[in-house]
């Protein structure tokens, strides 16, 4: 290896996009969703460490929200496989994904308004014998399992501090509180991997430490985290594994105090000219970049040409 190589515990080999993990929980070969003429994910390859906490950034637009609608199960890919513990999820629907012990909640909360705090946190309670609608005209049957769910739907409600909520309609909670809910809600399937969509978004400052302990309790009960967030400073804060997106491919991942500062994800978020002030220019800068946009254009249209689009 030479002395630029970055290596780390959690890897074989070389830190990169796509590189190989010591005990991935998932891997995704060749994952790719067009809308059109557009490709909102291209994923060549990316594994998922065990038991950490992974942070997806990337700018808006970079495909990470649809990357979790389709390891999740809640939208179909053009092309690619991936595996959960080593079952293979493509084409799998989200119930299913749910039941093997991959869970995850939304940007935007999915909460039940018109049920009770504790009536919603009871729907994420896997195998409930009362579905069945032949055994749920005999009691007996589904009682005892009902009253079990019930006592963990309390513990959890009293963890995230929901529990004076708990016969409130869901639709009377703030916005922090359905992002606490739909996470504890989540947690009621007893999951080995939880995948959280900006659970940030929307909280007010009161809640967001809240969420933060929350995120890291998880890690310590030994579930493994993905999840996708614009605030840096949390990523920071809490992840022990960042990967980037771009244009809907993995463009860096590492540890975050390197991926940080690492050239392709400065440029992804800020363009690869951030730092050059237009006015400033003499005319050869001026022409070198319009040089550079005119070959990225050239070399978009004849990939375009080979993929038969055009």
């Amino acid at each position: 290896m030479s002395d630029t190589t970055v290596t780390h515990a959690l890897v074989k080999g070389e830190v990169g996009p796509g590189c190989e993990k010591v005990d991935p929980i998932v891997v995704a070969d060749g994952v790719t969703r067009q809308f059109g003429g557009l490709k909102a994910v291209d994923v060549e390859h990316l594994e998922i460490p065990r038991g950490q906490i992974t942070a997806l950034i990337g700018p808006n637009g970079a495909g990470k929200t649809t990357l979790f609608n389709l390891l999740t199960g809640f939208d179909k890919p053009n092309t690619g496989r991936w595996s959960f513990e080593g079952s293979n999820l493509a084409g799998v629907p989200a119930f299913k994904v749910s039941r093997k012990g991959m869970v995850r909640t939304f940007q935007l909360t999915k909460s039940l308004g018109r049920l009770s705090v504790l009536q919603n946190m009871l729907l994420g309670a896997r195998g409930q014998k009362g579905e069945n609608i032949f055994r749920a005209m005999i009691p007996g049957i589904w009682r005892s399992q009902e009253r079990a769910n019930t006592e963990r739907a309390d513990d959890l409600l009293r963890r995230f501090k929901l529990d004076a909520k708990r016969e409130d309609f869901a639709a009377s909670l703030s916005g922090g509180q359905r992002k606490l809910l739909e996470m504890a809600r989540a947690l009621m399937s007893s999951p080995q991997f939880v995948m959280l969509d900006e659970p940030m978004a929307g909280v007010n400052p009161a809640l967001t430490q809240s969420l933060l302990d929350h995120i890291l309790d998880l890690k310590d009960e030994g579930v493994t985290v993905l999840f996708v967030e614009h605030d840096m400073h949390m990523v920071r804060h809490i992840s022990d594994w960042v990967v980037v997106m771009a244009e809907g491919r993995v463009v860096a991942e590492g540890p975050p105090e390197t991926v940080m500062s690492d050239q392709a994800v400065i440029d992804a978020y800020l363009g690869a000219h951030h730092d050059t002030d237009l006015g400033d220019m003499t005319t050869s800068q001026m022409e070198t970049i319009q040089a550079e946009a005119a070959a990225e254009a050239e070399a978009d249209l004849v990939a375009d040409e080979k993929d038969g689009k055009l």
